[in-house]
């Protein structure tokens, strides 16, 4: 049986990236230039979307400082996405462009109406990354000592969609007439307030903006621990997600799917695509001496520590290298903590951060290579798709063009990947196989 067609996208960060290796971007990172050139080659290749990480703070949870994070421009410094989004957008035409807002910092009017706003920008490719945060860092930076427990954050995150639903339902589809004969623009009728008052969140409405072409974002999100595979199958229409090998990542899909159903949602209505970082070459010894040099650069294991340190807020240079991680929970990212320590493997410190580069699978080859791998991982897993990263999070156009020049094509070659988008909106494409 032939794998089926699947979904791509790609992860990346509003930060300077590849600044100091030979094949840098160059020029200002901040202006947003090479990003909009990066959406645009996505957008030739026919990925579904772009989503652009965020985090509200400059960590120092690696070893007690900022030093790591600072002197390697590792998430910091990381500029706002909502912007970027907006610029993205309008250089491209059928490209969905996803930023990520926190539902623990953002206030719900707010981020209902920039996302409207956005949304309108981008004519219906608009999509909501959806965080509740898991660093004390970026509560600090709100007028907090420290964030909620992680299960009042999830608490506090289904009243708030319920909420900005409420707030994008607020206008009728055809609250806005244009009667240009009786000079009325919107009949008021057709906007409602909203009255809304839960434990955490009250709002009188309505939104004071037109609804958006979709009605409202695209939503993305990204569940590792069960509270969050659950919140992800209720909501979301494309799931960021990790898991290990194949064996996890059709149990991951198939656990969500059933999630899906038990909130009485259509499973085929949620993409899950899992993150992976394919390391190519022009031939397949070139491919494994690429992923070689990237695992032994001199600052690798520094910088691996200090992003998964970031995300889970715990000190890994308390660690051995040489041993076993001892049992270990967070408040922060617990998801992104069992998939990187690998629970029961007996694993040393050193092998789990070597195999960080691969993410939830390891791809390397030649492009034909890895995409017939991809073919079987899909056939495998039952769907749905990958989302693309740069190894070690740090990507410059000479990797954009390896993955959209070469990697793609020989996608599409086998008919695993989509040769023209069919629809206008970023949802109706995800929806679309």
């Amino acid at each position: 049986m032939a794998a089926p067609m699947f979904h791509l996208g790609w992860f990346m960060n509003f930060t300077p990236d590849e600044w100091n290796e030979p094949f840098a971007a160059g020029g200002n990172p901040w202006d947003g230039r090479f990003f909009m050139e990066f959406a645009q080659s996505l957008e030739r290749a026919c990925f579904d979307y772009i989503m652009i990480e965020d985090t509200l703070m400059v960590s120092d949870a690696y070893g007690g400082s900022m030093e790591a994070y600072l002197k390697h421009a590792l998430m910091a410094p990381k500029h706002d996405p909502s912007p970027l989004a907006a610029i993205m957008s309008m250089v491209t035409e059928r490209l969905g462009v996803v930023a990520t807002m926190s539902t623990s910092f953002y206030p719900p009017f707010m981020l209902a109406r920039l996302c409207t706003t956005l949304d309108h920008i981008a004519r219906g490719r608009f999509g909501w990354n959806i965080v509740t945060s898991g660093e004390d860092g970026s509560a600090q930076n709100f007028g907090m000592d420290k964030l909620w427990p992680r299960e009042v954050r999830y608490e506090m995150a289904h009243e708030y969609l319920e909420l900005v639903n409420q707030l994008w339902e607020s206008w009728e589809p055809d609250a806005v007439i244009l009667d240009r004969e009786n000079d009325v623009y919107a009949d008021h009728t057709k906007v409602h307030e909203i009255n809304f008052e839960g434990k955490y969140f009250k709002c009188r409405g309505p939104l004071n903006t037109v609804a958006s072409p979709q009605g409202k974002p695209t939503f993305v999100q990204a569940g590792g621990s069960p509270a969050g595979r659950s919140f992800a199958a209720r909501y979301a229409d494309s799931i960021i997600a990790t898991a290990t090998g194949i064996e996890g990542m059709k149990e991951y899909r198939d656990d969500v799917r059933e999630l899906a159903e038990k909130w009485q949602r259509d499973p085929d209505e949620v993409k899950v695509l899992f993150l992976v970082s394919p390391i190519l070459g022009e031939t397949h010894e070139e491919a494994l001496a690429k992923r070689q040099r990237i695992v032994d650069a001199p600052h690798y294991i520094t910088q691996t520590l200090a992003s998964i340190s970031s995300v889970t807020d715990i000190d890994f240079t308390q660690f051995d290298l040489d041993a076993e991680l001892p049992s270990l929970t967070t408040n922060g990212e617990q998801g992104s903590l069992d998939k990187f320590a690998q629970w029961g493997s007996g694993k040393k410190l050193r092998e789990l951060v070597a195999d960080r580069v691969d993410r939830s699978y390891g791809l390397c080859g030649t492009p034909d290579e890895v995409a017939e791998e991809m073919g079987h991982v899909i056939e495998e897993v039952g769907g749905d798709g990958f989302l693309i990263t740069a190894p070690a999070m740090r990507v410059g156009r000479r990797y954009i063009s390896e993955i959209t020049e070469g990697l793609i094509p020989a996608l599409q070659r086998r008919g695993l990947t989509r040769t023209e988008y069919t629809h206008e909106h970023l949802r109706d494409n995800l929806r679309a196989f």
